[in-house]
């Protein structure tokens, strides 16, 4: 363990030394509250480790990360750019000690190529030079598109659960990203199952994904369903603070050491390689 907790660090901090910044869209097929759950341990382990990250709420109804940790009534990033303030006003701090922002407040609609757009995408431009990685709650619009252009430049992850209805909204999510944004690869992570049912259902939805789309899938890992999730969250802290030795504390350090993999080696989630394959610190 204590090799493993050395090469990881190792990792991040090499992470931290690359480009400025790297964005991660997250889109679900799981429950809210578990893509809320997995958000907000992901990024308390990335702080934990050293890293600069900020989640940023990108839902357009009210309903994402940040009114789970009852930010609902702090300024959103449009509300700042509107009137001129600084990004930074749209930033507060978690209980668990993360950077956190809200897009908009409320149900929006944003007209792309608009002013107001080109004032949004110039405020998530400075405030993302703050952060060495953004981990951003997103969704699909009814175009099936993205509020931010650098959502879609950005990688990619879709959430699934060990449930057939969540596998198959899993892909369903997929196919309608490939359909508006092009070939190009995506990662996939997988909560709420062990290891055994992760790599099952990744494998089933990569050799999908590359016979039907002809979209190579990567796997990010998986969390394990874990009681102390739901204990840590009623404590107002982390899983890897509240309980460092749980299963779940075990995978999101794990997962934080995947994403230093990541910054690493861009080329990962850009299209550039075949097949699907399992991404490892």
């Amino acid at each position: 363990m204590a090799s493993f907790t050395v090469d990881q660090a190792e990792g991040l901090r090499r992470m931290l030394e690359g480009p400025k910044p790297r964005i991660f869209t997250f889109l679900s097929a799981t429950s809210r509250a578990d893509k809320h759950s997995m958000l907000v341990n992901l990024g308390a382990s990335l702080v934990r480790a050293g890293s600069e990250a900020l989640i940023l709420d990108a839902t357009l109804k009210g309903n994402g990360v940040c009114t789970a940790l009852d930010m609902q009534y702090g300024p959103s990033l449009m509300e700042v750019a509107g009137q001129g303030r600084s990004a930074d006003d749209a930033v507060c701090k978690t209980a668990q000690g993360i950077g956190a922002a809200m897009l908009t407040r409320g149900s929006v609609q944003i007209a792309n190529g608009s002013a107001q757009t080109r004032r949004l995408t110039d405020a998530f431009g400075t405030l993302a030079k703050r952060s060495d990685i953004i981990l951003i709650d997103g969704e699909l619009d009814d175009e099936h598109g993205f509020p931010l252009e650098a959502m879609s430049g950005g990688d990619i992850v879709v959430q699934v659960g060990p449930g057939a209805a969540s596998i198959k909204e899993g892909y369903a999510i997929i196919k309608r990203l490939n359909a508006h944004l092009g070939k190009r690869s995506f990662g996939v992570l997988v909560t709420g199952a062990s290891e055994e049912e992760a790599q099952v259902i990744f494998k089933n939805m990569a050799q999908a994904a590359s016979r039907y789309l002809a979209v190579p899938l990567h796997s990010l890992g998986c969390v394990p369903a874990d009681d102390h999730l739901k204990r840590a969250a009623r404590t107002g802290r982390a899983v890897i603070d509240a309980f460092p030795l749980a299963g779940a504390s075990v995978a999101f350090r794990q997962l934080a050491g995947r994403f230093a993999v990541l910054m690493e080696n861009p080329a990962i989630f850009r299209g550039r390689t075949s097949g699907g394959s399992d991404i490892r610190p």
